[in-house]
């Protein structure tokens, strides 16, 4: 017997529904009607996410850090832009990732903990986003985000695949909008099916070449031969996913298009537009795993408030040599960019889903490759982690002398992501003190 449905104020509504009407259709957000009354106690779990932030540039460690830990600890001044949701994050001090020195050239290593960025024939390895996105499998569109505010596109990014090939960042807001939103027409995604059909078939070619091949190798070659075909399967298997994902209708969002900033100068609106591309992203389920590299080092002069510039671009000015004047400008930047925290954070509280908030289910870390950008010191980073379902209101404290690996941090994230798993980089455990609600 087919289970009953508990109708709405009209009538039943079917799962997938949408309302129609003056050329607009938009997807409405689940509703309990949608689902059998004795189907409730199975449905699927509200998903979990996983938003990373990264300013490749660091804040000013002094007003960041506490001085006390704890849970009673008194926010620093910089924490106080986030006072209204200090029983949502957590604040740590006295990690970072061993062997991850070089200044600057630690940028990239931010998500990946690999080692010796400095040294002759350095690869890059697998950043947690993609390691997330691997361990769960693409259950939504994208199976993640890359995006960027003033990126270097071809020198930077926070999102590395496996074998340790840089994967660009979008910094246009318009642009992950209309990727999010806008369907293309029936050429155009007859078009785009036709590319993947193509990769496929040559994909189907090369498998059958090399497992022919295969048959004369000796045992050794074999091994090889079959991670190098297990990749390729994995590159099929995407493509499937890819091609059934083109065939189906994008979400409509009421929210019109963002504007198309271009201006390096306007780096904090920059910022907030990317933010809020990542909020959407959840909301929509267009993507469950979002980074956002924030690259100040390729920020020339930007605009502190309305008529009011910095003297010096970013880099410069984090080279401040307790210039006063400098300082001050930093002191600003940093400020204002914990009050985009303070708003994504209010953005994601204020969204409801089955069993509690946005914010609830979604892990937001903000942190830097950069302890000290003055002095080009990669130890004891400046690291948030809000969200996401933990017992939140502290300040975790570790040896800032001789730090725990900041991947210990990523596998508890890992695992309360979902991922079966017990490591990560150069972790040595899950990271002590982080308790689960």
């Amino acid at each position: 017997m087919k289970a009953p449905h508990v109708p709405c104020p009209s009538a039943s509504v079917a799962r997938r529904s949408f309302l129609k009407g003056v050329g607009v259709t938009l997807a409405l957000p689940f509703l309990e009607c949608m689902t059998p009354v004795f189907s409730r106690a199975a449905q699927v779990e509200t998903p979990r996410r996983m938003l990373l932030i990264s300013n490749n540039l660091g804040i000013l460690p002094k007003p960041f850090f506490p001085g006390q830990t704890g849970r009673g600890y008194d926010l620093s001044p910089y924490l106080q832009e986030l006072a209204e949701y200090r029983q949502n994050f957590t604040v740590f001090s006295g990690l970072s990732h061993p062997g991850v020195v070089g200044g600057h050239s630690t940028e990239n290593c931010f998500l990946t903990a690999a080692r010796g960025p400095t040294k002759s024939g350095f690869r890059n390895q697998i950043s947690l986003d993609q390691f997330t996105a691997e361990k769960i499998g693409q259950l939504t569109r994208f199976a993640s985000l890359n995006l960027g505010v003033n990126i270097d596109r071809a020198n930077r990014s926070l999102s590395w695949t496996r074998d340790g090939v840089l994967l660009p960042a979008e910094d246009s807001a318009l642009v992950v909008f209309r990727k999010m939103f806008l369907q293309g027409h029936k050429n155009e995604i007859d078009r785009q099916l036709h590319r993947l059909e193509e990769r496929g078939s040559i994909l189907d070619t090369l498998l059958e070449q090399t497992e022919r091949f295969s048959r004369s190798l000796g045992q050794g070659d074999r091994d090889r031969l079959e991670q190098y075909l297990t990749s390729v399967r994995e590159v099929e298997q995407r493509l499937a996913t890819a091609k059934e994902w083109e065939t189906k209708p994008k979400p409509v969002h009421p929210q019109a298009e963002p504007p198309d900033l271009k201006d390096k100068k306007l780096f904090f609106e920059k910022f907030a537009l990317l933010l809020s591309m990542a909020q959407l992203a959840f909301e929509s389920d267009s993507t469950r795993i979002v980074t956002l590299m924030v690259d100040a080092f390729a920020t020339p002069v930007f605009q502190l408030h309305e008529n009011e510039n910095t003297t010096d671009g970013y880099h410069n000015l984090s080279h401040h040599g307790q210039a006063e004047q400098k300082v001050k400008q930093l002191e600003d930047a940093d400020r204002q960019q914990m009050r985009l925290l303070r708003n994504l954070f209010a953005g994601l509280a204020s969204k409801g889903e089955p069993g509690g908030r946005l914010l609830d289910r979604t892990m937001v870390l903000y942190g830097s490759n950069m302890g000290d950008a003055n002095t080009h010191d990669n130890a004891n980073l400046p690291i948030l982690l809000a969200g996401g379902g933990f017992n939140h209101g502290q300040h975790l404290a570790f040896n800032r002398e001789a730090n725990t690996p900041l991947s210990n941090l990523f596998v508890s994230m890992l695992q309360r992501f979902g991922a079966e798993v017990d490591s990560f980089g150069s972790s040595t455990g899950t990271l002590s003190g982080l308790e689960i609600r």
